[in-house]
């Protein structure tokens, strides 16, 4: 494996903003840490993103790109910047929060467990896997394991993995940024999957027929 330098930064930087936008929304390192729960988040954040950083995974646009798909980047950058601070200062105002602190641990097992499932894709694609829809060189199909169920396993981990921070906050604002995530991952799923029919062709087609996108018999 050998880590793109620019992934790397990108991922190593995103995160400390993301963390840091999160300790400043409940108010500073004391009043965020005094909160079990969100010391597991930070700790599982950090850890996951140290793992990611091992990756072949990429930002090339390889042999062949959808660049008219570029716009949901921003998208995402900006309701995840908005998703960083807003659940923590919604939680540390009492503004529709939900209620108990079990809500919180809930959120950390679907946080750990969405991460889990948003990284391990990046290790089973290598350097297949890009932050752009694009197609790589020597470029072939998984079908196996994972991909043999659902064909966007690390897209149903980064929505896990989204809505397990909103509920580590209890915040309702999350769960609700949350579901402004869906449209965006939409438009990138079409985007992708038209993409690589036109690479595959009925080899594509096939795998399409026999497996769900995120969920598996749902959806």
């Amino acid at each position: 494996m050998t880590p793109s330098p620019k992934l790397v930064f990108i991922t190593i930087t995103g995160t400390v903003v993301y963390l840091g936008l999160a300790v400043l929304g409940w108010g500073g390192f004391a009043a965020f840490f005094s909160h079990p729960a969100l010391t597991v988040v930070a700790i599982a954040t950090l850890v996951m993103s140290v793992v990611a950083s091992f990756s072949s995974g990429n930002l090339s646009s390889g042999e062949r790109e959808d660049r008219d798909n570029r716009w949901v980047i921003a998208a995402f950058a900006v309701i995840g910047l908005l998703e960083a601070y807003l659940p923590a200062y919604t939680d540390r105002k009492g503004f529709w929060t939900l209620d108990g602190d079990s809500v919180r641990w809930i959120g950390v097992v679907l946080f750990i467990f969405g991460g889990a499932l948003r990284i391990l894709p990046v290790f089973i694609l290598g350097h297949r896997f890009s932050g752009l829809v694009a197609i790589q060189p020597g470029h072939t199909l998984v079908t196996t394991g994972t991909y043999g169920v659902i064909r966007h396993p690390s897209y149903l981990g980064l929505l896990v993995n989204a809505l397990g921070w909103a509920f580590a906050f209890r915040s309702g604002v999350g769960v609700l940024l949350t579901v402004l995530t869906i449209p965006p991952l939409i438009a990138r799923i079409n985007s992708e999957e038209a993409l690589l029919h036109a690479q595959f062709g009925a080899e594509y087609d096939a795998y399409r027929a026999r497996t769900s996108r995120l969920i598996p018999g749902v959806y």
